[in-house]
C-alpha cells in the first residue's frame, strides 16, 4: 500500500505567551549553588517573578533572579521554619495579554533520617534460610549494602541476595554465616549504619524429614512510580529445596525484557509502566510433585497526570458565554483547578466550575485573560492554557429594562421588556439567556431575536421547575451589560408516562411489584399517587390498588399458583393521572417447585438508542444449584421469542437491534436439574436517538480501525479503514472529488487557498486553522484530516500541539506517514472524514509514542567523593537532553597503571539510579572515573574522567570525605593522549608563528650582510687588487666556532668572547672604528641582555631545549583538557605516544637547569620600569620551539623566558 508523505504545516492557536523552559525537580547539597530555570515566551516586555509554595520568593543577596528569568540560589539552606530553602518552586511570568504560572518544581536538600527498621537477631538452623531487613528515609533514595562482622558483603553470590529495598537474605546457612550483621546506607548527603544483628546458627539434626513448601517471605502490596522499580520478595523453605515461579493472576504474560529473577526467587521489575500494575503470584513448589504453595501481592503503578482533553482559546463578545473544558488522567486521579492569569479561580454566581468544565456567563471586559488548566495528583502536575478574547465596543446601548415573566403552561414562559434607554436604535437584536435556577451543573441556554420585539416566549422548558431569565442587547460592535434577573416557575402537567414495572415471585402465591421512582423530566411535576391493576391472562375483570407517592413497590398476595398475571401501572400529579402503562405478563410458580431457584435480582439499562444490557445476580435465599439461565424479551404487544440460554458464571448479557423509542419486555428465569425457577419480570424503554438538528442530510461516519505504529524517533505511520457511506454521501464524495477546473487539478500539494499555513514549529503548541473567509471552500477540498497533538507532557505546562494534516482528492489513501515529530513523546490521533460541507466525528484517539534517540550527551556533574579509606561514592545527573529516555548508566573506573593498560573496571546501574559505590580501591593510588548514559536505541558517550586521589595507607584517619573536582574541572583523558583545549592550541600556533617569522627575519638579516660583504670585496679588489682574507659568512648558528680568517689587531676596548661573538666590527679592509655614538644602527639586542642571553642559551644548549624524562608520570601534570572520550581504551600504545604524553604535560617536565634560574638564581629577569622591549630569536627545529612554547605557555607561576 503506498504511503503518503505529508510535512507538517500549520497556523499556531496561541502564541502570545507560552514558557520555554520551566523549572524541574532538584535535589541539592546543603550550602550548593541551584538554578531554577525559567524562561518566558512571547510579546515584550514579559516580566517573571518567583513563587515558593504559593507565595512570593523574597530576594536578596542570596537569592535573586537572573536576567533570563531562571532563580539563582548561591547557597542552598536547610534550616527549620521559613528559612529552609526547600519547597515547591513556580515562576509567574506575564505581558500585556495576562500571566501564565509554570509547573511546580520542588526542591529538596539532600539528607538521611534515622533507620526507620532495624535488623534484629535471629536464630536459624544449620541450612535454613536467615533474613534481615533495614529500612531508612533518605532523599536521594540510599544505596543500601550490608557489612558481616563490619566486612561489607558482595550485593548477590550463590548463596546470598541483597535486595536494594534494604533485605538481605542467606540460604542454606552455615556455621561460618554466624556473626553480627548491619546494613549500611549511602547516599550524596550521608552515611549511616544500622545497629548490628547477630546471627545464631544451629547445628541441623542427623536426618531432615521432607518438608511441604513454607514461604516464609513472601510479596508485599506495593506502589512503585512510572519508570522506578519494583522488588516482590519470596523466599520459601522446604525440603528439598522449593522451586519458585512468578505468574499473573489475571493470566497475562510478564514483561520479561524488564523483568528478571534476583537471588534465589525474587522479582524485580525495573522501569516500571502501567501495563506492570496488577496481582502477582509467587508459587513455591516441591521438585517433582505437585505440592506448592503460593503467595500473592499487588503492585499498583503511580502515574503522573496526563491531559485527555485540554481547553481552546475563544473568542466571546461581551455579554456572551465561554465554555473550557479540560479532561486528565492519572494514578491516583488528578484533582483539575483553573487558573486566571496565574491565580485561582473560585465560583460564583456568573463563573461555574464543575468536574471538568469551566462556564463563564455574562463575560466582561475583565474576563479576557489567560485560562489554565491544572491537573496535579500526588506523582506531578501538568497544565494547559487558553486565552478568551472579549470583543467590546464603546458605543455600545444600556441594558434592557424592567424584565417581566409570565408562566403560560407546565413547558412555557412569556418573558417581556422594554428597549435600551441610550442607543435604542443601534439595537440589531436581542438575546434571552435562561437556565434552571437549582442544582450546579446546570447548563445556560440562549435564544437570539430580532429587534422588532420585546417579547418572546419560551417553549422548551420542563415543567414545575424554576428558572432563571436575563436578556442582552446587540449592536454591530458589540453587546450591552445583562438585564435584571428574573426568576419564574412553570406549572405542574401529568406524567409523561408510566414507571418502568419489575415482577417476581417470592412463593407461588404472590408477587412481587416494584418500579423506580419517575425522573423529574417524566413526572413533570410532584407525584402524589400510583394506580397499579391487575387481572389474570383468562378473565377480564381487573382489580385496581391506589397507592401514595412515596411507595416502590407492593406485594400481590393470595394467588393462583402457575397462572399467568397481567399487572400494569400509573402516576398522577396535582393535575391529574397519567398514561397508563401496558400490561405485564407474569407467570406465578408451580406449588410443587419449592426446591427451585429463586428469581434472579434482574436490572435492565438501556445502552443506547437500540442496546440495552442485562445484568443479574443470584437471589441470596437460593439455595438449589443453577445450572443456567433463560433469557427471554419482546417488543411491548409483540409474542415473546424463543430463549437465550446463558451459562451459570454468566450474569451479563446485551441485547441490541432494538428500535428506538420502544417499550421492551425482558424475563429471566434460572433453573437446575429439578426444573426451571422463579422468573423475573420487567420492562425498559429504549430511548431516541440524537438526531443532527438542521441537516437534511445527516454526517458521514467516522473512519474506523485507526492503527499507529512508529517507524523512527521522528515518525509514526497511520493507517485506518474507510467508512462505509450512504448514497447520498457518496454522490456527494464523488462531486466533491471531480475537479473543477484546469487551476484546480491537484498534484499532491496543498491547494491555493491552504498553501498560506505557516510551517509548525517543534515544541510549539497551536492548531491548524484555515484562513478566514476560506474555510468554506476549503473544506470541499479536504477530505480526510488527521488531528496529531503532543498526549500531556510533564514537563511542558503550556497548550499542547494540534496538528492537522489534510489528505487531499489527489492522495487519498487510508494511510500516511506523520513526519517531524519529537523523540521519545507520546502523541495521540484521530481522523475524521469531510463530504462537501459535512464533517463526520472525529474516530477514536489512538496514542503512540515516537522511538527514543540514543543519548546524544553524558551525564553532568559527576562528584565522586571518598567515605571510607577504600571505597568511594560516584554521582550524578541525568543528561541535558529534553524528552530523553535513559534506561541504564555504565561506570568505568581504573587506577591510572590500569588505565594504561586499558583494564577499566565496569558497573552497570538502572536508569533511575544516580549513585555507585567503587570499593575496594587501592591505597595510594589516583584512579579516573567517567560515566555514559544508555538506552534501548544505544550508548551515550562519556563524560570527562574525575580523578580521584585515595590516601595512602597510614594516613591521617578521621579526615572529612574528600570530593573530587567535578567534570568542568576534571582532567580529561582519551586513548593515552591529553586533549588540548582551545587556548593552549591558540598558544601554540601563536608560538609557531613568532618563530617562523624570527627565523625569516635572521635569513634576510643574513643574505644582506653576505650581499654587502661580497660588495666590499669587489671593490677593495677593484682598488688595491688584493683577494680578502676572511671567508664567508655562513648562516648557521654556530658559524662563530667555523670562522676561519685572519684577524686584525684589536684595541683595549674590543674584545671577543670564547664562542667567537666580538663588538669589533671588520670589512675587507680591515677593523672599522665607529666615530659617533649616535650613528643608527639596526640591533635587536642591548649589550647586557645579550651577555645574559647567549649564558642561557649555553644553558639551553647542553640541557636540550625541551627534555624528557623517561621516568615521568604522564598523569602528574595539572594540565586540563575538556572532550568527550570513547569506551574503547584498549591499552595499546607506543613509546612515541608515551613521550607525548609527557611532553604535554606542564609541572615536573621543566629542565632543572631553568628551575634553578627560575629559583632565584643570577639569570633571573627582572621587569623594571627602565627597561625597554627587547626580542631574542632562536633559529632551531620548529617543532622544538612550539613545544618549549606550549611548555612554558602552561606554567604561568614561573618567570616567563623571552623567545
Amino acid at each position: 500500500m503506498a504511503e503518503a508523505f505529508l510535512p507538517i504545516s500549520g497556523v499556531f492557536c496561541f502564541s502570545e505567551l507560552f514558557f520555554i523552559k520551566e523549572p524541574h525537580d532538584v535535589t541539592v547539597m546543603r550550602k550548593d549553588p541551584v538554578i531554577l530555570d525559567c524562561q518566558a515566551h512571547g510579546e515584550a516586555p514579559i516580566a517573571v517573578r518567583w513563587l515558593k509554595n504559593g507565595a512570593k520568593v523574597s530576594e536578596n543577596e542570596r537569592v535573586y533572579s537572573l536576567s533570563n528569568g531562571s532563580l539563582y540560589i548561591s547557597e542552598v539552606e536547610s534550616r527549620k521554619g521559613d528559612k529552609s530553602d526547600e519547597g515547591f518552586y513556580q515562576c509567574l511570568a506575564q505581558n500585556k495579554y495576562g500571566a501564565i504560572l509554570s509547573q511546580k518544581a520542588c526542591l529538596t536538600v539532600a539528607s538521611m533520617s534515622p533507620f526507620v527498621i532495624q535488623p534484629t537477631s535471629a536464630v536459624v538452623t544449620e541450612g535454613f534460610v536467615a533474613r534481615f531487613a533495614c529500612r531508612i528515609t533518605a532523599s536521594p533514595p540510599p544505596i543500601i549494602t550490608w557489612e558481616f562482622n563490619r566486612v561489607t558483603l558482595p550485593l548477590v553470590t550463590e548463596r546470598i541476595t541483597a535486595l536494594p529495598n534494604g533485605v538481605l537474605q542467606i540460604h542454606g546457612v552455615e556455621r561460618g554465616d554466624a556473626g553480627s550483621y548491619r546494613c549500611v546506607a549511602t547516599n550524596i548527603a550521608s552515611r549511616r549504619r544500622s545497629a548490628e544483628a547477630m546471627l545464631t546458627v544451629k547445628p541441623a539434626p542427623g536426618l531432615r524429614p521432607p518438608q511441604r513448601p513454607v514461604i516464609i517471605a513472601g510479596p508485599q502490596n506495593i506502589s512503585a512510580s512510572l519508570h522506578q522499580s519494583a522488588i516482590l520478595e519470596c523466599v520459601a523453605t522446604g525440603n528439598p529445596k522449593p522451586l519458585i515461579s512468578w505468574s499473573r493472576a489475571d493470566h497475562k504474560s510478564i514483561d520479561v525484557f524488564n523483568t528478571r529473577v534476583l537471588g534465589n526467587g525474587n522479582l524485580v521489575i525495573s522501569d516500571v509502566k502501567l501495563q506492570h500494575a496488577g496481582v502477582y503470584v509467587c508459587r513455591a513448589t516441591t521438585p517433582g510433585t505437585r505440592n506448592f504453595t503460593i503467595a500473592a501481592a499487588n503492585l499498583t503503578v503511580l502515574a503522573p497526570p496526563s491531559l485527555v482533553e485540554w481547553p481552546e482559546s475563544l473568542t466571546r463578545p461581551r455579554a456572551g458565554t465561554a465554555r473550557f473544558v479540560c479532561q486528565a488522567e492519572g494514578v491516583p486521579l488528578p484533582h483539575i483547578t483553573w487558573l486566571k492569569n496565574g491565580e485561582e479561580v473560585h465560583s460564583n454566581g456568573r463563573i461555574k466550575m464543575y468536574s471538568s468544565k469551566l462556564v463563564i456567563n455574562q463575560i466582561i471586559p475583565e474576563d479576557d485573560a489567560i485560562y489554565q488548566c491544572l491537573a496535579e495528583n500526588d506523582q506531578g502536575s501538568v497544565l494547559s492554557m487558553a486565552r478568551l478574547i472579549v470583543v467590546m465596543s464603546e458605543d455600545r446601548p444600556s441594558a434592557p429594562r424592567n424584565i417581566h415573566a409570565e408562566t403560560v403552561s407546565s413547558c412555557a414562559i412569556l418573558l417581556a421588556w422594554e428597549r435600551p434607554l441610550y442607543n435604542s436604535d443601534k439595537v440589531i437584536a436581542y438575546s434571552v439567556h435562561y437556565m434552571k435556577a437549582e442544582g450546579l451543573n446546570n447548563e445556560e441556554y440562549q435564544v437570539v431575536i430580532g429587534n422588532d420585539t420585546t417579547r418572546y416566549i419560551i417553549d422548551d422548558l420542563e415543567p414545575a421547575r424554576n428558572y432563571t431569565f436575563y436578556i442582552v442587547a446587540y449592536m454591530p460592535m458589540g453587546a450591552s451589560r445583562m438585564s435584571d434577573h428574573v426568576i419564574q416557575h412553570t406549572l405542574e402537567d401529568v406524567p409523561l408516562r408510566a414507571p418502568e414495572l419489575s415482577l417476581t415471585s417470592r412463593s407461588p402465591t404472590d408477587i412481587l411489584v416494584s418500579w423506580q421512582p419517575l425522573a423529574a423530566k417524566l413526572s413533570r411535576g410532584h407525584v402524589s399517587a400510583y394506580r397499579l391493576s391487575y387481572r389474570t391472562a383468562s378473565d377480564s375483570t381487573v382489580i385496581p390498588l391506589e397507592l401514595p407517592g412515596d411507595h416502590a413497590q407492593h406485594l400481590l398476595e393470595g394467588l393462583q399458583p402457575d397462572t399467568i398475571y397481567l399487572v400494569r401501572i400509573a402516576a398522577a400529579t396535582g393535575v391529574g393521572w397519567g398514561e397508563q402503562s401496558a400490561w405485564t405478563s407474569h407467570r406465578t410458580p408451580k406449588s410443587s417447585s419449592t426446591k427451585v431457584p429463586l428469581a434472579p435480582e434482574l436490572q435492565l439499562e438501556p445502552l443506547n438508542c437500540t442496546t440495552i444490557v442485562v445484568r443479574w445476580q443470584a437471589s441470596p435465599g437460593s439455595g438449589a444449584s443453577v445450572q443456567g439461565y433463560r433469557l427471554f424479551y419482546h417488543e411491548e404487544s409483540r409474542p415473546e421469542g424463543t430463549p437465550i440460554h446463558l451459562r451459570a458464571q454468566d450474569h451479563r448479557h446485551t441485547i441490541g437491534g432494538l428500535d428506538p423509542r420502544k417499550k421492551y419486555h425482558v424475563k429471566l428465569l434460572a433453573y437446575s436439574f429439578l426444573g426451571e425457577g422463579y422468573q423475573a419480570d420487567q420492562t425498559v424503554s429504549t430511548p431516541g436517538c440524537v438526531s443532527v438538528r438542521d441537516r437534511m442530510v445527516p454526517p458521514p461516519p467516522p473512519p474506523h480501525h485507526l492503527y499507529a505504529k512508529s517507524n523512527s524517533s521522528s515518525a509514526v505511520y497511520l493507517n485506518w479503514g474507510r467508512p462505509r457511506l450512504h448514497l447520498r454521501a457518496d454522490r456527494q464524495l464523488h462531486r466533491a472529488l471531480q475537479p473543477r477546473g484546469p487551476a484546480e487539478r491537484l498534484s499532491g500539494a496543498l491547494p491555493a487557498n491552504v498553501s498560506d499555513l505557516t510551517p509548525l514549529q517543534p515544541n510549539d503548541s497551536r492548531s491548524l486553522q484555515l484562513p478566514v473567509g476560506r474555510r468554506r471552500r476549503a473544506a470541499r477540498r479536504v477530505l480526510n484530516p488527521c488531528c496529531m497533538r503532543r498526549a500531556a507532557p510533564l514537563s511542558h505546562a503550556r497548550s499542547r500541539p494540534c496538528v492537522c494534516l489534510s489528505l487531499l482528492p489527489a492522495v487519498l489513501r487510508p494511510s500516511m506517514l506523520v513526519q517531524d515529530l519529537e523523540p521519545n513523546t507520546r502523541y495521540e490521533f484521530a481522523v475524521r472524514l469531510h463530504v462537501d460541507q459535512l464533517s463526520s466525528p472525529w474516530s477514536p484517539v489512538v496514542y503512540q509514542s515516537t522511538l527514543p534517540e540514543a543519548p546524544t550527551q553524558p551525564p553532568s556533574g559527576v562528584k565522586v567523593t571518598m567515605i571510607e579509606d577504600d571505597t568511594a561514592l560516584v554521582s550524578w545527573k541525568q543528561p541535558e537532553e529534553a524528552n530523553m529516555a535513559v534506561t541504564g548508566y555504565t561506570i568505568l573506573y581504573a587506577s591510572r597503571k590500569a588505565w594504561i593498560t586499558g583494564e577499566w573496571q565496569v558497573l552497570q546501574r538502572e536508569g533511575s539510579i544516580t549513585m555507585a559505590l567503587l570499593e575496594n580501591l587501592q591505597p595510594g593510588s589516583i584512579y579516573l572515573v567517567k560515566i555514559s548514559a544508555s538506552n534501548e536505541v544505544g550508548d551515550g558517550p562519556f563524560s570527562n574522567a574525575v580523578e580521584l586521589a585515595v590516601l595512602p595507607e597510614g594516613s591521617t584517619a578521621g579526615q572529612p570525605p574528600r570530593r573530587s573536582r567535578g567534570s568542568a574541572e576534571a582532567k580529561a583523558f582519551s586513548d593515552g593522549f591529553y586533549h588540548l583545549d582551545e587556548a593552549s592550541m591558540t598558544g601554540i600556533i601563536v608560538g609557531v608563528s613568532i618563530a617562523l617569522a624570527c627565523i625569516v627575519i635572521c635569513v634576510l638579516i643574513l643574505v644582506y650582510r653576505a650581499k654587502a660583504r661580497k660588495s666590499s670585496a669587489t671593490k677593495m679588489r677593484e682598488g688595491s687588487g688584493e683577494a680578502p682574507h676572511a671567508a664567508a659568512p655562513l648562516a648557521n648558528g654556530n658559524q662563530a666556532e667555523n670562522v676561519e680568517a685572519v684577524m686584525p689587531m684589536m684595541t683595549e676596548r674590543h674584545f671577543i668572547d670564547t664562542k667567537g661573538g666580538t663588538n669589533l666590527m671588520i670589512n675587507s679592509s680591515g677593523p672599522v672604528n665607529a666615530t659617533s655614538p649616535r650613528r643608527k644602527k639596526w640591533l635587536f639586542f642591548s649589550k647586557n641582555e645579550t651577555s645574559n642571553l647567549e649564558k642561557g642559551q649555553a644553558e639551553r644548549r647542553g640541557h636540550g631545549a625541551c627534555p624528557y624524562e623517561a621516568g615521568d608520570d604522564a598523569g602528574d601534570g595539572e594540565g586540563s583538557s575538556e572532550g568527550s572520550h570513547e569506551t574503547g581504551d584498549s591499552g595499546r600504545y607506543s613509546h612515541d605516544e608515551t613521550e607525548m604524553t609527557n611532553l604535554s604535560s606542564g609541572r615536573n617536565t621543566r629542565p632543572p637547569s631553568l628551575r634553578a634560574e627560575d629559583s632565584g638564581g643570577s639569570e633571573e629577569w627582572p621587569a623594571h620600569d627602565g627597561d625597554k622591549p627587547h626580542l631574542v630569536v632562536e633559529i632551531g627545529d620548529i617543532a622544538e620551539a612550539a613545544l618549549c612554547h606550549r611548555q612554558l605557555a602552561s606554567e604561568p607561576s614561573q618567570a616567563e623566558l623571552p623567545l
